[in-house]
């Protein structure tokens, strides 16, 4: 009976109407207010098991990229290794080896901190810009959407590397340049996306009653329209992450990318291919930070999309 009892207390205090109890004699209620839809998104993404553990995953290796460099005795391009160490493979000292002039693991640090920069621009940009795109043509349709969503069915006919080779190329192949190289021929893909999920939001009663009282359409497009699709653009964000870091490798592997006397995880698995028997840890360690970086933000987007998923039951307990 108790537990029953208890029960259903819960479910009254779920959807946040008063509960009555009885402890030691004395009547009490409670109240509870009701969940937001971003708290319960919460709470299903932290029963999201992969996408919780890629999270941590994915933290560690931002302080790898970017806090350890300090503390790290060897630098990418400076502080050569003893003569002694040169082409060893991992020890207590070199972790990750070394190769002819320097330690691997400083040399990784750097790759996955410049890989990162790159696909972190491609994220922010590419989703911003292709968020803009989307509303703009799902708002306005007709010869509007038909010319922007021609556009975007263009660029993404195109090969999305021989495109960003070629304008990286003519770029000078810089970090930003080809983070914006890339960002651009990502932005088509969240347009779409976005678009899809405004043409369902633009004739609800809140842009009705918006329209009423008097706002304009670039009113409503800022202010009512972008932020809802704010959980598809976050979603999209972290899988352009994982995308921007297999595009910047392949961009890298093919002599487009970042450029020497810099360096990230494409051109340390270019520079290590030719000593894949020989040295193989210059070569798979690499390796083995591009794939924890690629799945661990395709669990942590697959967490985000089940979460924000409109077909989830909202379950307020």
């Amino acid at each position: 009976m108790l537990e029953t009892r208890q029960d259903t207390e819960e479910d009254q205090l779920a959807v946040g109407q008063a509960a009555p109890g009885s402890v030691g004699g004395v009547e009490r209620e409670f109240t509870v207010k009701e969940r937001t839809q971003w708290q319960m998104a919460f709470r299903r993404f932290l029963k999201h098991r992969a996408a919780v553990i890629s999270v941590v995953v994915f933290v560690l290796l931002v302080l790898f990229a970017f806090v350890l460099p300090h503390f790290w005795s060897y630098k990418y391009n400076g502080s050569f290794i003893n003569v002694d160490d040169i082409n060893k493979g991992p020890s207590w000292s070199h972790p990750f080896g070394t190769d002819t002039e320097h330690d691997e693991m400083a040399e990784i640090m750097r790759g996955t901190q410049q890989s990162l920069k790159v696909a972190f621009i491609i994220a922010l940009v590419g989703t911003g810009v292709g968020a803009l795109w989307g509303v703009v043509s799902g708002y306005f349709g007709g010869i509007v959407d038909s010319a922007l969503m021609r556009l975007a069915d263009l660029i993404l006919t195109i090969p999305a590397l021989a495109l960003a080779a070629a304008l990286a190329h003519n770029g000078g192949g810089n970090l930003i340049t080809i983070g914006l190289v890339l960002a651009f021929v990502s932005a088509p893909y969240v347009a779409r996306v976005v678009r899809g999920v405004v043409l369902s939001l633009r004739e609800r009663e809140f842009i009705e009653a918006a329209r009423a009282l008097g706002a304009g359409d670039w009113r409503i497009m800022l202010r009512h329209l972008l932020p809802n699709t704010f959980p598809v653009m976050l979603v999209n964000a972290t899988l352009l992450v994982a995308q921007g870091i297999l595009l910047e490798t392949a961009l890298s592997y093919v002599g487009f990318g970042i450029q020497a006397p810099d360096t990230s995880l494409g051109v340390l698995i270019t520079n290590g291919q030719n000593a894949i028997e020989s040295q193989p840890w210059l070569f798979y360690f690499p390796g083995l930070f591009i794939v924890l970086i690629a799945l661990s933000v395709n669990f942590i987007g697959d967490g985000l999309r089940d979460a924000f998923d409109p077909q989830q039951t909202r379950n307020r307990r």
